[in-house]
């Protein structure tokens, strides 16, 4: 049974994803498509079935199943990013308040794709002297495909509440810089290029965005320039009797792991490069869930006076854990894509939203049968946002198009 759900749902994604031709599986009337088993597929079509999924990964950009780890860490920004832009109704569900730069709002509003990356530990330099504390982190952007076009990045630092002591109610700065050429000798500073500062409360907890799209951007189309960010911490009030435990309790901008005991906590309070790009194809994630909302209202009237024989649209709800995409895919866990099922009479009426083609189509069949009836397809579609881990536990959300069947029409 799970063999036969499993080979029915990749059918049906391809037909959604791909565009396959209509009547697929042309018994689906319900919320959810069939698994009745009626048809086990053969052994012989296993290989079949492996390479239809596999040609629907690589509309995913993918080049096989992701298999994150246990260990994946979904950063929580990415989590409110999706909450705060998915089509979802739920009143229970919190909407978080966005928490991007303005400098980087702007910018990646024009994106379609937004990626995650934690620093390569293993390449991180930590600098802890009196009055700053530097940190020069690497960050990995082989997985990002050259036709992306970044429009912004940021890099987001999380900062704790200094809770009593001295300075406690102070300020200090936080440098952004790029990498130009890395230190020669210890005893030698790198070259470097001051990309956002900010002079940040101490009483305050809270995460804090840097613009450092110029770089990224750099990087993306010259991966050989890439020597990464160092982030400076300077800590004005500091004074030259200060302890090192007393300094460290200061030091409280989460730029290294060795700084913070508590593992749990860091996995999340890690620094973070989200990166803002677009691949050319559809809209931008920000903007897809109102065109979605206007594409529904515009065919809410038309779908009222269709009658229940002809072309209409159906329910339709594709579940990835039928397919093990849960594995992978972190929201949704599954969406209404709904699909076209229904009859074009002739005359065709104007409520099946057909083309003049449809009704000369039509308008022979009725008097030569080997002329086909014109076709109930979609005939607009919305898409949706997916939040999911590629073969790399890089985390991405990315707006597909054409996902969900809006309107459907005799063609």
């Amino acid at each position: 049974m799970v063999a036969v759900v499993r080979a029915l749902t990749v059918l049906l994604l391809g037909q959604v994803f791909l565009g396959g031709a209509a009547g697929l599986i042309p018994e689906i009337d319900r919320r959810k498509y069939s698994d009745s088993g009626r048809h086990m597929p053969e052994r012989s079509n296993i290989n079949f079935l492996n390479e239809f999924e596999l040609r629907l990964l690589n509309m995913f950009g993918l080049k096989r199943r992701p298999t994150p780890s246990k260990s994946a860490v979904v950063p929580q920004y990415m989590l409110d990013l999706y909450l705060m832009h998915s089509e979802n109704d739920d009143p229970n569900i919190r909407r978080p308040r966005s928490t991007m730069g303005k400098h980087v709002e702007r910018a990646a509003s024009r994106a379609n794709t937004i990626r995650s990356f934690h620093h390569e530990e293993a390449f991180e330099a930590l600098s802890s002297l009196k009055g700053k504390t530097t940190q020069q982190f690497f960050f990995n952007l082989t997985s990002v495909p050259a036709e992306e076009l970044i429009t912004a990045a940021e890099l987001r630092i999380f900062r704790d509440q200094v809770l009593g002591g001295a300075g406690a109610s102070g300020f200090h700065r936080i440098n952004i810089y790029e990498v130009f050429r890395p230190a020669l000798a210890p005893s030698k500073e790198p070259l470097t290029r001051l990309l956002d500062t900010r002079l940040v409360q101490n009483s305050h907890t809270r995460w804090e965005s840097f613009d450092v799209g110029s770089a990224v951007a750099r990087w993306a189309r010259e991966s050989q320039h890439n020597h990464g960010l160092l982030v400076e911490v300077l800590h004005p009030e500091e004074s030259e009797g200060s302890t090192e435990v007393e300094r460290n309790q200061r030091r409280h901008v989460r730029v290294s792991r060795s700084l913070h005991a508590d593992e749990d906590s860091w996995a999340q309070a890690r620094p973070l490069l989200v990166t803002y790009s677009h691949d050319g194809q559809g809209s931008a994630v920000l903007h897809s869930n109102r065109e979605k909302r206007q594409v529904r209202q515009r065919q809410k009237q038309r779908r009222k006076q269709q009658q229940r024989t002809n072309c209409r649209r159906h329910a339709l709800y594709v579940d990835f854990s039928d397919v093990g995409w849960n594995e992978w895919i972190v929201a949704p866990p599954g969406y209404h894509a709904f699909y076209c099922h229904g009859e074009c009479p002739f005359p065709l009426s104007d409520h099946l939203n057909s083309t003049n083609h449809a009704i000369v189509q039509t308008l022979v069949n009725s008097v030569n049968t080997n002329i086909p009836k014109a076709c109930c397809v979609p005939t607009e579609l919305s898409p949706i946002s997916l939040l999911y881990l590629d073969e790399y536990e890089k985390v991405i959300l990315k707006n597909y198009q054409d996902m969900v069947v809006e309107g459907c029409g005799c063609r």
